[in-house]
């Protein structure tokens, strides 16, 4: 059974009998996308983990693209009934599509399991344990017999916008030059399965030999990485034309460590 963000009010508290419940069925997975609570932040969605599998994308509570103005959200690609829908449910109404996502990319989706959203957010749930990550949505039962905790939370973040699932690396970088300066690092990863944006690994002071990390959420699943693009700018002309360089740049994929 997959619960898509499970109904809060008149369910959650109740005994096991009125609600969706992990000794529904032999695998039960949840997905958790408008967990805050009803009063005063009109949640819709249960909050406690009630499956053997509950995955809380994006923390759960607050998704991605679902914070728009309302009129760009009901004026939105998928005309104005289903605009005026999500306006008024957005949050709640994110499971379902995650869920349709999910069917298209079965290697997407992998929930990290971890004590909390801002522990995940922070690193420190990464990579995916020995066992691996289970993917949420459609193929999460390809888990089923890897469950070794009574309740099992996992977290990811998602795209603001179909096509929906984001797959997370740790990026490490080791500068190299002679003087330090003020600016920041991008770094762009280039694989067999595609290429990423920009993403900043980090801005400030900028000291040759220090390194520095950053986990980025990739819009796509580069596979084998082939290449690194690494890019440095300093916030104001400087006279001097200090050089910088990247001495080592370490990729850690989630999925495989």
């Amino acid at each position: 059974l997959s619960g898509l963000d499970p109904a809060q009010p008149y369910f959650q508290g109740t005994p096991t009998e009125v609600r969706l419940d992990k000794s529904d069925a032999d695998f039960v997975d949840i997905i958790h996308t408008d967990s805050a609570p009803t009063i005063p932040n009109l949640g819709f969605g249960i909050r406690p983990a009630i499956g053997h599998i509950d995955f809380y994308p994006n923390g759960g509570e607050q998704m991605p693209g679902c914070g728009k103005n309302p009129v760009s959200q009901i004026v939105d690609l998928d005309g104005i009934w289903e605009g005026t829908r999500d306006f008024v449910a957005c949050n709640h109404l994110r499971s379902y599509k995650y869920y349709s996502d999910s069917i298209i990319y079965p290697d997407g989706f992998l929930g990290y399991p971890c004590a909390s959203y801002d522990f995940f957010q922070a690193g420190n749930c990464f990579p995916c344990p020995a066992e691996g990550c289970p993917n949420m949505g459609h193929y999460a039962d390809k888990f089923k017999d890897k469950i070794k905790n009574d309740f099992l939370k996992l977290y990811l973040n998602t795209g603001e916008a179909r096509d929906f699932p984001l797959w997370r690396y740790k990026v490490t970088v080791t500068l190299s030059g002679k003087s330090k300066v003020k600016g920041y690092v991008n770094v762009a990863l280039y694989g067999s399965g595609g290429n990423t944006k920009q993403y900043q690994i980090t801005k400030g002071t900028l000291k040759p030999d220090n390194t520095y990390t950053a986990y980025i959420d990739a819009e796509v699943n580069v596979g084998k990485l082939t290449k690194v693009k690494f890019l440095w700018n300093n916030n104001w002309i400087n006279p001097t034309f200090p050089k910088l360089g990247a001495a080592t740049i370490t990729v850690e994929v989630g999925q495989n460590r």
